[in-house]
């Protein structure tokens, strides 16, 4: 980031703060420059009560799921590691813990408070660094270890961590620069912790083990004591305080070793409590407005309350009814094919990775959802593997949760379509809601009155997704703008306004002005103002119907101005998808259904784009740092009041 950028970026975060914040973020600074003095220190003698929980030898496991843990075990060995959803990198042997897989670069192993991660040249992709250092891989080797007793487990294990202790001194480092990742890695080393059988594990054995957990213990106090000092506050109050404070709970709870474990344990317990109802709506949606880190919040919720279990100390009954809220509206928005929309941003990042072969988190939570609140059979092998390390009861929740809805006003989505959860399901999305969360709506797209399709569990009508946080700025700019969602743009600008890669200026502000009855008999009504920011203010107004009984879907898209403007309207496909413009319209097929569209109104233009780059329009990003091409419908008039009409029928294919 040059001085030029660097400097505009401050001067937009400051427009997103508050005085208080401003004083938070000086204090924050202060001690930043006083921890360098901390660099290096060892930390107070630990009294001898670390936690071990009864875990015995491994859940039951059938051999396929068996054999898939020891070969990923066996390529972690070799050094060749999945970050994010899928990607395998070579990260080398013994591990090159500061270095980025992605690009080579191997940050430096200076005061980490010292250290710019944006800048790609000192660090890399400091996503990729981050995703290495979380250590959801090492719980792989201790699973081994727990499945097979071969003892070549615990050596590889032993060899990662005293590895790791030597490159990443405390405070030392890019792995040491973000108060998240230290949390996340507190969590997985507690999985580890127990999965290996605590203070009696084997790892410890003589000499050399006894200098293992000693390190061990010094660098855990280092992570619980930073986090508690560098807590993500204000405006930027988002999941990474979620995923901070559940670290530092699990952390102190797990190794309860000195003085302050007490503390860090009560704060953390107490602000948990408060934050898993602020940062959800009423009717469980992640105030975020992105689905992504709607699952990843919610599983660090989870992984403390069944810490909190395992303890004997339970969390009170309103934290797990935000819990079982938000697996409601996540049960309901998944299609019956498991598709869940990719609303706002998505970096596929886990809080743990107990499956082998499972890249489906949203089936996963529910799953876990359906084991602890419903008393199910835990038939998935992540949720086993979870329950296993963190033995305890069932928590005390509410047993009258509905399992799904429709209506999601607070939250601000509404579902619509037939026959949920049925072979011949229809199912639509459509999204009212605010921006993001907080002053700068940080993982938030620009997609005011998008809709979503799926049709017999086939994707349709979608959400392209994130594709990267840290690629060149255009591509951060196009995912999440207007022009990638299913909505209306208005002279080539976006809705809202952005200040930087995290962080929007002037925030579209939704509004719902009819609300539909029911998803079969659909009629909504809805506008918002994010173009009456121009000098000629425009309001956007759409409508959206639907008609269970011919499966006709009619939105109706005005815009009210003074004067003409630019009026662009998109329709991203799924890449499945056959697409073809006719001269009636458009005709999309896929494997269970055809869907016929026609769009009416003044002096309109089609076109079909697909991959074009400069600007970029037509792609979609199922993983994070991974796109392809997809067909778009752009439909353009200039306008100053007429609508535009876009009928969609639905037919199934037999």
């Amino acid at each position: 980031m040059n001085a030029t950028v660097r400097i505009g970026w401050l001067v937009n975060r400051l427009r997103c703060m508050s005085v208080a914040e401003v004083g938070y973020r000086m204090r924050q600074a202060a001690a930043t420059r006083m921890g360098r003095r901390m660099a290096g220190r060892t930390a107070p003698a630990p009294l001898p009560r670390a936690r071990t929980l009864a875990v015995q030898g491994a859940p039951a496991l059938d051999q396929a799921e068996i054999d898939a843990l020891l070969l990923d075990a066996d390529r972690i060995c070799a050094g060749h590691v999945v970050l994010f959803a899928e990607r395998r990198f070579d990260v080398g042997v013994p591990t090159a813990w500061n270095r980025d897989p992605e690009t080579g670069v191997t940050g430096p192993s200076i005061y980490a408070g010292d250290i710019a991660i944006t800048n790609r040249e000192l660090v890399g992709d400091i996503k990729h660094v981050w995703e290495l250092n979380r250590h959801l891989h090492l719980v792989r080797l201790a699973q081994a270890w727990t499945l097979s007793g071969e003892v070549r487990w615990l050596h590889a294990l032993e060899q990662q961590l005293r590895s790791w202790l030597d490159q990443c001194p405390p405070l030392t480092g890019p792995n040491w620069t973000s108060s998240l990742e230290l949390g996340i890695r507190l969590i997985n080393w507690s999985l580890v912790w127990q999965l290996v059988g605590g203070e009696n594990s084997a790892l410890f054995a003589g000499e050399s083990g006894q200098k293992l957990r000693a390190d061990w213990l010094d660098s855990i106090h280092a992570h619980c004591r930073t986090i508690a000092r560098h807590l993500s506050r204000h405006s930027s109050a988002n999941n990474h305080l979620i995923g901070e404070l559940s670290g530092l709970y699990v952390g102190a709870s797990t190794w309860p070793c000195w003085k302050e474990s007490a503390d860090w344990m009560e704060q953390a317990r107490r602000e948990l409590e408060h934050e898993a109802v602020a940062q959800y709506s009423r009717d469980g949606v992640n105030r975020e407005q992105a689905f992504a880190y709607h699952i990843f919040s919610s599983e660090f919720l989870f992984v403390a309350g069944l810490m909190g279990q395992a303890c004997g100390q339970p969390f009170p009954r309103h934290y797990w009814a935000s819990l079982q809220r938000a697996l409601r509206f996540l049960r309901s928005v998944r299609d019956v094919g498991g598709n869940v929309p990719a609303v706002g941003d998505a970096d596929d990042g886990s809080v743990f990775r107990l499956d082998a072969g499972g890249l489906d988190r949203a089936a996963q939570l529910l799953a876990l959802g359906d084991t602890v609140f419903g008393a199910a059979v835990d038939n998935h092998p992540g949720v086993r593997w979870l329950l296993h390390a963190l033995p305890g009861a069932r928590p005390d929740c509410d047993p009258h949760e509905v399992d799904t809805g429709w209506a999601f006003p607070d939250g601000g989505y509404f579902l619509f379509g037939n026959h949920f959860g049925e072979h011949s399901e229809i199912k639509g999305m459509l999204d009212c809601g605010p921006l993001g969360y907080l002053g700068i709506a940080a993982h938030g797209h620009a997609d005011a009155l998008a809709l979503n399709l799926s049709v017999a569990g086939e994707e349709c009508l979608i959400d392209p997704g994130t594709y990267s946080y840290w690629q060149d700025q255009k591509w951060r700019d196009y995912f999440r703008g207007t022009s990638a969602h299913n909505t209306v743009r208005i002279d080539g600008l976006d809705q809202s306004t952005s200040g930087g890669r995290f962080m929007w200026l002037r925030k579209a502000e939704a509004r719902i002005e009819r609300m539909p009855s029911s998803p079969n008999d659909f009629d909504f009504r809805g506008s918002h103002d994010g173009y009456t920011r121009l000098s000629d203010p425009v309001r956007h107004m759409r409508s959206v119907r639907f008609d269970s009984a011919s499966n006709t879907l009619t939105v109706r898209d005005e815009v009210s101005a003074r004067k003409q403007h630019k009026v662009e309207l998109f329709w991203h496909f799924a890449p499945e998808l056959d697409v073809r413009l006719t001269s009636h319209g458009l005709s999309v097929r896929g494997k269970r259904f055809v869907l016929q569209m026609q769009a009416s109104g003044a002096d309109l233009q089609l076109e079909l784009v697909r991959g074009a780059e400069n600007p970029p329009l037509g792609w979609c990003s199922r993983t994070y740092e991974s796109k392809r091409p997809c067909e778009v419908l752009r439909i353009t008039t200039v306008s100053s009041a007429v609508p535009v009409e876009c009928r969609f029928t639905i037919t199934f294919l037999h």
